[in-house]
């Protein structure tokens, strides 16, 4: 059994741990290890969005990023999921990942400047980009071989790891928790640069991707996936897109994966920005809809045992101010982090 912050992270703890040195987690799961000498990683999400059928713009624009993406200093890995907001629009999402601070750097202009740096006609296009030190960062997989998200670009992953399958074992597996209560501090702002829009959020904004992956699921497990668990997980996330500020939610995205031909895939991933690591865990613990996507996935996984094939992950970060970055052009008011402000007028 290994603990989920790696060893060169370790620190004495000033902040005590949720669970005793002796705890057994009751199934494994495992987490995503970097090389020691990664120190940062950077997640940018490039988002389109549109009403109605695709207009070639949107296509065009597609093209233009993920040309850019093959370029030196690219990123080492990349994915493109879909959704519909809150407000009716056709949101495409690209995810890009990097471990070099400095190749994203010498990247980031050139690409800043062909998606939000000039209007196209029909759409609205946003950047988000975290980032942060791995010691503000975790990774959790309920099975290994397939890494999503920024995992893919780690070195490998790790044996069974203790901290999990607990209440606050999300805290406990990001590093800079050992030290730091990881509050939030301040209030997000909306500053004009021309037609775009950019938001100064604050210190310790959250961000979770959560995802499934049922592709290896034969047709008995994945009936029981769709009809009993997925209809719970998305009565939740659209809680959390519709409703989510009261808690501390600002945004929320329930998106399905795209596979490389643009065709929808069998995985889906929940991509939210919350106030702070707390209001996240008091959702997860106890908001009524997120007691019952646990009751959901925790009777499918005990119907199944270990032969089902489901696959879960999700990694969390939490964001220092100078770690995020947040830009939107000609997109509706509710947009991502636009969200998080009280009002974006004309």
């Amino acid at each position: 059994m290994e603990s989920a912050i790696p060893l060169h992270l370790e620190t004495a703890r000033t902040r005590h741990k949720r669970v005793p040195d002796d705890y057994q987690p009751p199934y494994p799961s495992f987490v995503a290890r970097y090389k020691p000498a990664v120190s940062r990683v950077v997640m940018a999400y490039f988002g389109v969005q549109y009403r109605g059928a695709a207009p070639s713009t949107a296509t065009d624009a597609l093209k233009e990023i993920a040309g850019l993406f093959a370029v030196e200093g690219g990123p080492s890995h990349w994915d493109r999921a879909h959704y519909v907001d809150q407000a009716g629009y056709e949101t495409i999402v690209t995810v890009a990942y990097w471990d070099d601070i400095a190749r994203f750097d010498g990247w980031f202009a050139e690409a800043r400047h062909a998606w939000t740096g000039k209007s196209r006609d029909g759409i609205g296009t946003f950047i988000e980009v975290l980032r942060p030190a791995v010691a503000r960062h975790e990774t959790l997989f309920s099975s290994l071989g397939r890494p999503e998200g920024v995992a893919v670009i780690a070195e490998g992953m790790s044996g069974e790891v203790q901290e999990h399958a607990y209440w606050g074992g999300m805290r406990d597996r990001i590093p800079l928790s050992q030290t730091d209560a990881m509050a939030p501090d301040g209030v997000p702002e909306l500053i004009r640069d021309g037609a775009r829009l950019r938001i100064k959020a604050h210190d310790n904004l959250c961000l979770i991707r959560s995802g499934q992956d049922w592709s290896d699921t034969e047709a008995s497990e994945r009936k029981l996936y769709l009809d009993d668990v997925e209809p719970v997980l998305r009565e939740g996330m659209d809680f959390l897109r519709d409703d989510g500020r009261a808690i501390g939610c600002y945004a929320n995205r329930y998106m399905q994966v795209l596979a490389a031909d643009g065709g929808v895939s069998e995985k889906s991933y929940g991509q939210s920005w919350w106030k702070s690591l707390a209001a996240l865990e008091r959702w997860a613990e106890s908001h009524p809809t997120h007691v019952r996507i646990f009751g959901a996935a925790m009777k499918y996984l005990s119907t199944l045992g270990p032969s089902a094939k489901l696959r879960l992950y999700h990694e969390v970060t939490v964001a220092a101010a100078d770690e995020q970055f947040f830009e939107y052009l000609n997109c509706h008011p509710k947009t991502g982090m636009l969200a998080a402000v009280e009002k974006v007028s004309a």
